[in-house]
Formats: structure tokens, sequence, C-alpha cells
């Protein structure tokens, strides 16, 4: 038989599971604006019934609160931080298109295509008077401030790789620490929940995380309840790869190479391997994220790089590379030096290269720094990276393209002529080696012939003081005009007689020429090869900015799904706050009756 006193006991229930619902009620209204909150709910249960010696059998005994959970779907959990990791990669891409798309455009009045047809327009000038001191003079200065646009231009492509590479750091450094956060938020939310109750707030701390984390890569989560059915065990994956193991997390380290993947990459670029010594896969197309994008934009090349067959003996530190995709000098993009070959799954470096062109077929044969670990016979192998999107490198080659390409034709006609004092024209635009005064020069004159990829400095000097080499010597950093042009106009060679006179200027017709030959380039004339780079650079920016902005909207769309659920909604929680308000004055009410009735009971019966 319950006691005299039960109906107040199950009223005092009532009391405080209001109040506890109340309180819960007041904590999220207090943090309804706080990044990564996650609504409270109270989950009230009903108290043991107690068995009556009665016909009516069972009564029960009032409410308890049996906890407090978050109201929280890990679906939505799931899609956004997919969605954001996309949004994190397309929103980097697009800053560094708009930075390249800022450097290639004709954004003023003197862009790469303006100061191109300044130097053509000071030829034509040239043509009217071909003994003009001035006009030579302008030739020469026009032609200086076309090269030296290009190597600004490769200078500030330089500087947002190097920008890029170091945000490569950056973000890495960003993930250790969130990774480090994350499992250290796993040890006190276990130590709370062991005890039996929810560690809801460190929980959102937890997400809130993740959700940021999730810029970076793609992530997966999962979270295992152990057999006591408290503590649970809490891992984050990396693609693919255990980044949070609980407690413990593996660091990613950041290395400065001494090897490169492209001609004109910069000194130091950075690769990532993980602490424990398992491999990071940079080129993963999982990686996702903002990671993943900034690899595209430092390394892309648009799979220009050098691809073909090997063959090469067992312990030995000689690779040939034949069927290649690359038989165009203009368009050999490889390092010189501390290049990296990959056969396979294998992967060596090599110190220099050499080529053999015959028949208009390369044939390259590599130094290696360590020997081949088994024989190579007609396997495929790459040299460098091949990387499909339009990155840094790929903007930066197509410059060199058209450096080496308009020089060497233009060298060509020049040299084929004689300046005012009837010397043979000398290369009107060649290249400066790095560190260094003297220029290279060139010899078109051989159809089949090997170079090497290192230019000697004492085995390569001519009688010139300067370099004998190729037009792989010459790259959109060191492109510029013949010192000896700079320092006497009167080497510009504008006829092939200079005794026939200077009004005899066919040489200079021919170079004028060169800008509507539509044979040079597969984009056609000179002026279109430069139109269509910097279209392109602006087409691939705003394709960047539409996929950037159509991500957000997504990101958007999937957010508000996930906050319709998760986020506090005030007029909800003023809603709950008047009816837990009502129940508590309900549970008062009873307490209040049931006093007056013991009053009754006691004083009024004399009990």
């Amino acid at each position: 038989m319950a006691s005299t006193f039960f109906g107040l006991s199950i009223a005092t229930s009532g009391l405080y599971a209001s109040q506890a619902s109340m309180n819960t009620t007041a904590h999220n209204i207090s943090n309804a604006n706080r990044e990564g909150y996650t609504r409270q709910n109270n989950i009230v249960k009903a108290n043991n019934a107690i068995s009556t010696n009665n016909t009516y059998g069972m009564i029960g005994t009032g409410v308890y609160t049996d906890s407090i959970v978050q109201i929280r779907d890990q679906y939505y959990d799931t899609k956004y931080r997919t969605q954001n990791a996309i949004y994190g990669n397309y929103s980097t891409q697009e800053y560094y298109l708009l930075s390249i798309e800022n450097c290639i455009s004709e954004v003023n009045a003197e862009g790469i295509t303006k100061s191109f047809d300044n130097f053509n327009t000071a030829m034509q000038e040239l043509l009217k008077d071909a003994g003009d001191n001035t006009k030579r003079t302008q030739v020469s200065s026009m032609a200086s401030g076309f090269t030296e646009l290009v190597n600004s231009m490769a200078n500030t492509l330089e500087k947002l790789q190097s920008d890029c590479n170091e945000e490569i750091k950056t973000s890495v450094e960003q993930i250790n620490s969130l990774a480090e956060q994350i499992a250290s938020l796993n040890k006190q939310i276990n130590t709370i929940e062991l005890s039996g109750q929810n560690a809801n707030d460190l929980r959102d701390s937890r997400n809130l995380l993740l959700d940021q984390l999730s810029m970076y890569a793609n992530i997966t989560t999962s979270e295992t309840t152990l057999d006591n059915g408290m503590s649970t065990i809490f891992t984050v994956r990396l693609d693919g790869q255990i980044l949070v193991d609980n407690y413990e997390y593996n660091k990613l380290e950041v290395k400065p190479m001494d090897i490169y993947y492209n001609q004109n990459d910069i000194d130091g670029l950075y690769n990532i391997v993980w602490s424990n010594g398992q491999e990071f896969n940079e080129v993963s197309e999982t990686l996702g994220g903002k990671l993943q994008a900034l690899f595209l934009m430092r390394d892309g090349n648009n799979l220009e790089n050098v691809t073909g067959k090997g063959t090469g003996a067992a312990g030995s530190t000689k690779l040939t590379l034949t069927d290649t995709n690359c038989n165009d000098l203009n368009k050999l993009y490889i390092p010189a030096e501390n290049g990296v070959v990959k056969i396979g799954a294998m992967e060596y470096h090599y110190s220099s290269f050499s080529c053999t062109v015959k028949d208009g077929k390369y044939t390259y044969e590599f130094e290696l720094t360590t020997p081949l670990s088994k024989g190579v016979n007609g396997e495929d192998v790459e040299i460098g990276k091949s990387v499909t999107t339009k990155g840094i490198p790929f903007y930066m080659n197509q410059l060199t393209n058209f450096a080496r390409t308009y020089a060497s034709n233009f060298n060509k006609i020049h040299n084929d002529g004689q300046d005012m004092n009837g010397d043979a024209g000398v290369d009107f635009f060649t290249g400066n080696q790095a560190n260094s005064t003297r220029q290279y020069e060139f010899d078109d004159t051989v159809k089949d012939f090997t170079f090497k990829s290192v230019v000697d400095p004492d085995a390569d000097k001519n009688a010139n003081d300067n370099l004998n080499a190729t037009y792989y010597s010459i790259t959109c950093k060191n492109f510029t005009v013949n010192k000896t042009i700079v320092g006497d106009p009167n080497k510009i060679a504008c006829t092939s007689k200079i005794v026939d006179g200077v009004s005899k200027n066919e040489i200079l017709e021919k170079l004028v020429g060169l800008k509507t030959d539509t044979s040079m380039f597969k984009q056609g004339t000179p002026d279109m090869f430069l139109q269509k780079l910097t279209t392109d650079s602006g087409t691939d920016a705003k394709k960047a900015t539409i996929f950037t902005k159509s991500q957000e909207n997504i990101l958007k769309v999937v957010d508000n799904q996930r906050m319709s659920i998760s986020s506090v909604d005030q007029d909800e929680e003023s809603m709950d706050l008047v009816r837990f308000q009502n129940a508590y004055n309900l549970s008062s009410k009873v307490i209040q009756t049931m006093n007056q009735i013991y009053d009754t009971l006691i004083n009024g019966l004399g009990i």
C-alpha cells in the first residue's frame, strides 16, 4: 500500500522534472547564437510503478529526467562535411586562378599583347628608314620592354607558386592542430560520459572542429561504443587514412624537396608525409578540399610532362626513354637537373639528361642518382608529375613556349642578315644564364644533334664569352634581348647584304612578317597565341568562380537542412518555456493541494 504522503512525492518529481526542462530551455536560449551549438532536450521517463494489493494493480510513482541529449542528425553532418570539402577545393582554385588571370590578362593598356604590338610597330617604323639610329634604338627598347614584361609575369607566377607552397605548409599545421584538439576532446568526453552523463557541449566543440577540418580534405568519422555502454572510440580518417584514433592522432609533416617537377618550379617545394612513416598520396583524386586544390594549382601542368617507353639494365644509372610524347624542343618543360622519374610504383631522381634528335624523333637518356633496382624493358616511364589541371606551371610553360618559339623563328631570320657593320646577324633574342652575366648562343643549322640539359659554364663557353646552348635553355624567367644589340642598335640586321644599301631591308620585312605567320603556333599567329593565353586564363577563372558560387549555394542548402534540426529556434524555445512553466505550476498546485489535505488530516482530525 502506498504511503499517505505518496502524492507529495509524485508532485515533487514533477516539480524537479519541469525545473530541469526549464533549465535546459534556458541553456538553449542563452546559446542560440553560439557557433556550433546543438539544441538540447531533456528525456523524461516515468518512475518505476509500484504494486498494490488492490484490484487496480500497479500505480505510478511520478517522473524523472533520464538524460539530456542533443538533437542532431549524423546524416546531415556527413553531407555537410562532404560538400564543405568540395567548397574548400573550388574556392581555393578560384583564388589562384583569379590571381593568374590578373597576372596574364589584358587588365590595362600595357598588357602582353599590347607590348608585343609595340615592338612590331617599332620594327614597322624602322622599315621606313633602316639607317635611322633613333628608330633602331626604339626597336631595341620595345623588344627589351616586351621581354621584361614576360619576365615580370613569370616572377609574379613564381611568387604565386611560392605563396601556394607556403599555404600547403600552413594548411598542414592547421590540420595537425585540429587533430590534436579533437583527440583531446575525445578523452574529455569519455571521462565525463563514464559517469553516465552526456558531454553535450564538448561534443559541440568536437563537431565544430570536424566542420573546420572538412574544409581541408575529405574526412570520415566513426564512433564505436565499448562494452561498458558508456565510453566510445572515435576515429577520424583523412582520405581513408587514420588522422585521429581516439586519444591519439597521426601528425602530418611537410618537407622541402630538393627535386623539381617542372623546369620553372621554385626551390623547396613541399611534399607531405605522415609522421608514422605512412605514405601520403598528394595526387589522390579523393583527397579533396583545400589541400588538393593547392597541389593542383602549385603543380598543375595540364599533362605537359614527358612520358615514353624506358630501357635500362638492373644496377645501371642510365635510363633511355623512347617513343615519347614530346618531340619538340620548344615544348620540353622537364627540369634540367634534380628531376623525378617514375617507373610503375618506383621513383628515381636524375641529376641530368641528354637528348638526341634524329629525323624529328627525340631519344632521352637520364643519369639517375641511384641504380635501377630491376631491369626496364619497354615499361611506361613518366618524368615529373602528370596533373590534369591548368595550374601555375601550365601558364609558365605557355610563356616559355612562346619565348622559345618566337625567339627561334626570329633569330633564324636575323642570323641570315647583316648588321650595319656588315657582320652576320647575332641572336636577337636569347636567355640569361642564372647567377651570371653570360647569355646563350644558339645554332639552328644542324638538323640532327644531341644536347645536354645542363649547360657547362666552362666546356660550353664560346669565343664571345657566351654559352653554346639550345632553345631549351630559354625560359620565361630568363628570356631577354641580346646585350650586344641593347648596347649597340646598329647590330640589328635589316638586310642580307649591307653593301646593297640600308634601304634594301628584306630581312627586316621577314621579321615584321612573323607577326602574321600562322604556321608558328597551332593557335595561329603570335598575337593569336597570346590572345588565347589571356582568354584561357580568364575562362578558367570564370569557371572557377561559377563552380565556387554554385557550391556555396549547395553548402548553404545543406547547412540550412542541418540547422533546421539541430539549431535553436527561439520561438519554439519560448513555447517550451511556457509549457514547462505550466507543468511546474501544476506540480506546485498539487503540492499545495496535498498540503491542505495533510493539514486537515493532521490538525483537523487531531491525528
